[in-house]
């Protein structure tokens, strides 16, 4: 059983990663239609939610929904917020700009598979899902799967992969001792451990760690991918 306190946990930790996402907003113009454009994007994975409750964690929601349903609205909040952080946050922080590619590298023969590597996480997660395994490991090789083949495909993105994905974990473990912080234990409440690897930093399952590095390496280069543009 659950503390009673733990009901609203999950949501207020959802909606703690829109402030960065709106200081980022505010404070560089420049990526807002990156922001915005990824944010709605990714907040659709939170309609995955019923692949991971209860199998990978079992978190309180409102209204109980992800009891009753597996869908909770907390999980759309918090793709929202992750989505567009992880997509401006390496660009942000060491002042890149976006610039368009002229015709002669987008007609590179790297760029013949440059639908492949945009759809890759999704056809390897597919691929994955039906083994007999926890259902947040083909979530992290997908994600990792599709940040190498942005990576193969447009070279150029390989720094904007490795750095974006390193600092995307740093902001993920900051939130995750947030966490912590907020409600002791919830993590161990909540996640369900037992099916996990065992393997733990401090009080983090790991799983979580390469969940955050597999978001930021596929997601700090895809709109460079998506739209032709290069970081500068």
């Amino acid at each position: 059983m659950l503390p009673a306190g733990d009901k609203y946990v999950w949501l207020v930790w959802a909606l703690a990663f829109l402030i960065p996402w709106g200081v980022l907003y505010a404070i560089f113009p420049e990526p807002r239609r990156v922001m915005l454009l990824s944010s709605v994007l990714t907040s659709l994975f939170g309609l995955t939610e019923p692949i991971f409750v209860p199998a990978y964690w079992n978190p309180p929601s409102l209204f109980d929904l992800a009891q009753r349903t597996g869908f909770d609205l907390e999980s759309l909040i918090f793709c929202f917020g992750i989505g567009g952080v992880g997509a401006v946050l390496y660009n942000a922080l060491t002042a890149k700009r976006l610039m368009p590619m002229n015709m002669h590298d987008r007609s590179n023969r790297r760029h013949r598979f440059h639908r492949l590597a945009l759809v890759s996480p999704f056809i390897v997660f597919v691929a994955l899902y039906f083994l007999p395994w926890n259902p947040i490991y083909p979530g992290i090789a997908a994600m990792l799967v599709g940040g190498v083949s942005c990576a193969l495909c447009r070279p150029d993105l390989v720094k904007n992969t490795l750095i974006g994905g390193a600092l995307f974990t740093a902001f993920y473990l900051f939130f995750l001792a947030l966490l912590e912080t907020m409600d002791p234990g919830y993590i161990a409440r909540v996640w369900n451990l037992p099916a996990l690897s065992g393997v733990m930093l401090g009080t983090f399952p790991i799983e979580e760690l390469l969940f955050g590095f597999g978001i930021g390496t596929y997601w700090s280069g895809v709109y460079e991918h998506i739209t032709w543009h290069r970081s500068t």
